[in-house]
């Protein structure tokens, strides 16, 4: 577990905050490379990777850069979303009190998925599935086939999940991407205090869903409990089958966070006296400098939140 104290980033922000951005996002690159490498080494007899990661892990961008340095050799790299293998509304599976429990696995077409990657490594060709979620239904998009060299990346919060993955992974890499830095701060000079890395990852929910889905900060707060019980259910007991796991804290995105949360938060802490349990987060936030949001390159991981991302998501 890696603690970092809110005093070093302040620190790194004023020392040279460019210098602190780059150096963040290229320590991140080299870890992303080394697993580039295994893969190409081992394309042959495994050429699908399978990330997997909980909510607000950053595992798209994650799969978009994996997927860029491997263009970058010459390999032919695709990236498919494993959402694309819901089950339509009409094969929807309900409890038995007729609810439907969306953070669940049964959600998706293990059928479908584990038979197209078996076809994929035998060299058959595929035909996607395309989730339409506005109306929950299915399509069929593009046709693919593997190449020799080719190398297929399925991302997904169940993408290590036996119950959907079955027994595909014996020509497969397996990886776990997700916040695991805390990091430590003071209150009113107590004893230093760790931010969970759940918070961080609701951090970064709450921006996009404000940005990107027009959901206020009460409903992404809401739905807090629902979101982490899935997780600890349905994806965490299965990171450790992973054959890499990434922290993907990147050190200077609390800062970058703060213009966009802070405020908010403490708003609907003072309306609504439940939402005092987030209140860590606003007392991080109040002790860190923010940091300049133009000096953050395009292709930065936190950009899959914030905004003005060079990757198409």
């Amino acid at each position: 577990m890696k603690i970092i104290h809110v005093n070093a980033l302040n620190h790194r922000i004023l020392q040279d905050e460019n210098k602190f951005i780059a150096e963040s996002d290229n320590n991140y690159k080299q870890r992303l490379i080394s697993i580039a490498d295994n893969i190409e080494n081992s394309k042959e007899t495994k050429p699908i990777l399978l990330l997997a990661g909980p909510s607000g892990s950053g595992k798209t961008t994650t799969a978009l850069k994996i997927r860029e340095i491997l263009l970058e050799r010459g390999i032919i790299t695709y990236n498919i979303s494993l959402d694309n293998y819901f089950l339509p509304k009409d094969r929807f599976p309900v409890d038995e009190n007729g609810k439907v429990d969306l953070e669940s696995p049964v959600h998706v077409d293990k059928e479908l998925f584990t038979q197209q990657l078996t076809d994929l490594f035998n060299g058959k060709e595929i035909t996607l599935p395309i989730f339409n979620f506005p109306d929950q239904t299915r399509r069929w998009g593009a046709t693919l086939k593997r190449e020799e060299d080719d190398i297929f990346i399925f991302e997904g919060t169940h993408a290590l999940n036996p119950m959907v993955i079955g027994d595909i992974s014996q020509y497969a890499h397996k990886m776990y991407v997700s916040v695991r830095t805390r990091l430590k701060y003071d209150v009113k000079g107590e004893d230093d205090k760790l931010l969970d890395p759940a918070y961080i990852r609701l951090m970064r929910r709450i921006i996009r869903d404000l940005l990107f889905r027009g959901r206020e900060i009460t409903s992404t707060l809401d739905m807090f409990d629902s979101v982490e019980a899935g997780e600890v259910k349905y994806i965490m007991p299965f990171k450790n089958t992973a054959d890499y796991s990434v922290d993907s804290f990147i050190p200077y995105e609390v800062p970058a966070y703060k213009s966009f949360v802070l405020g908010k938060l403490k708003e609907a802490i003072a309306q609504n006296s439940s939402y005092e349990r987030f209140r860590p987060i606003a007392d991080a936030l109040t002790q860190l400098g923010a940091i300049t949001l133009d000096q953050i390159p395009p292709d930065s991981l936190i950009r899959e939140f914030i905004g003005n991302s060079s990757y198409t998501y």
